[in-house]
């Protein structure tokens, strides 16, 4: 199908938000390897941004990336983040130290980063938007947009008031698709109604998918030996007007598995979205909560509580029985602050894409812990 942008690329993105570790730090070997096999079974697509991977996944790009490989032969993916800019004077700035960050002369798709209700109006302020198109005037930007994470209402507003916008890159998952906080359907719809190319990012939520409960893997044994992640990576694709699917991949192996049912995309059959549909209504009877490990949270917690690691390990006592929940538990609150640690702020709540009751959630964890 033909999209609004020039950009030519298959239907799986690189998301260099989680990437392979060797004793806490980027493995720049097996991150090279990585690079190396994608390029080399004809995906394009690499997206990064400067506050992940604690700041380092840029330089990480440039390393595997950009010094390795004609800069033409890829597209790459930058953001604007607000956590890092006060002001108008800020913005360029900023964007400059990513080029260099990067080692490169220009973003192919430049977004402006995690939009929501309550950064958007930060975002005028600063006249990111304004900004943004004089760096595309510039030939510093290919193509402008936005990563989004609120309400079909919020992207209808901003999409209106900015046509400028080319690219709407949205969590949208089989999981988020009639989630009432998400609105995984009703975002994909309001961005197709302004004509936007889409991206997809969370496709298997936050890996959530990729090992989902047992009353959900089931109905996929059921259809063969492919990986969990493979359907939900599918599902995301094949949808009318996903110009690709991020993945973040953190080794060769789940690089290896998406290149093999992606390099040659085929949507899922009737028998695989029955199994989707299934597997939906299995994680919905778990009332699990749906963290995407985002850490967006630690960024703004001043108890500096690892909110998303408890989170996983609540998760874990409601998916599996025995002592390791109990374990991972004891782990994580091991030298961290306690769930009953927090003070309320709310700062968390406003930072965190799902939208989650944070607070509440983490009296439920020290509750059942």
């Amino acid at each position: 199908m033909e999209f609004s942008t020039s950009i030519k690329t298959k239907k799986l993105g690189f998301g260099l938000m989680r990437l392979p570790t060797k004793a806490g730090r980027i493995d720049h070997k097996e991150l090279c390897r990585m690079v190396d096999a994608f390029m080399d079974a004809g995906f394009n697509y690499f997206d990064t941004a400067h506050p992940y991977m604690a700041l380092r996944s840029e330089g990480a790009t440039r390393k595997a990336l950009v010094k390795r490989y004609p800069r033409e032969s890829f597209y790459l993916v930058n953001k604007l983040t607000s956590n890092f800019i006060l002001n108008e004077k800020q913005v360029r700035p900023f964007f400059n130290s990513q080029l260099k960050a990067c080692g490169t002369d220009y973003f192919d798709v430049y977004l402006v980063h995690s939009v929501n209700r309550d950064n958007y109006e930060k975002f005028k302020k600063v006249k990111a938007f304004e900004t943004c198109s004089e760096l595309k005037k510039e030939g510093k930007i290919k193509h402008f947009g936005i990563s989004f994470h609120d309400r079909a209402d919020v992207l209808d507003k901003i999409l209106s008031e900015h046509p400028e916008i080319e690219i709407v890159q949205l969590q949208f998952n089989y999981l988020d698709f009639d989630d009432p906080s998400v609105e995984g359907e009703k975002c994909y719809n309001t961005a197709r109604k302004y004509g936007k190319d889409i991206v997809v990012m969370e496709p298997v939520k936050g890996g959530s998918l990729a090992s989902p409960p047992d009353e959900a893997k089931k109905f996929f044994d059921e259809l063969g030996n492919a990986s969990y992640a493979s359907y939900a990576i599918r599902y995301a694709a094949g949808f009318e007007g996903i110009l690709t699917v991020l993945s973040g991949m953190g080794n060769m192996a789940m690089m290896e598995d998406n290149i093999s049912y992606m390099r040659d995309f085929v949507p899922l059959n009737e028998k695989e979205a029955e199994a989707v549909e299934k597997a939906r209504l299995a994680f919905r009877g778990l009332n699990l909560i749906q963290c995407t490990a985002c850490r967006y949270c630690l960024d703004v917690c001043p108890k500096n509580i690892p909110i998303p690691d408890y989170f996983a390990c609540l998760n874990s006592k409601k998916q599996f029985k025995g002592w390791n929940p109990e374990m991972y538990y004891k782990r994580v609150a091991a030298g961290n602050p306690a769930p009953d640690d927090c003070i309320g702020c709310g700062k968390c709540e406003k930072a965190c894409p799902q939208h989650l009751d944070i607070r509440k959630l983490l009296k439920e964890v020290d509750k059942s812990f």
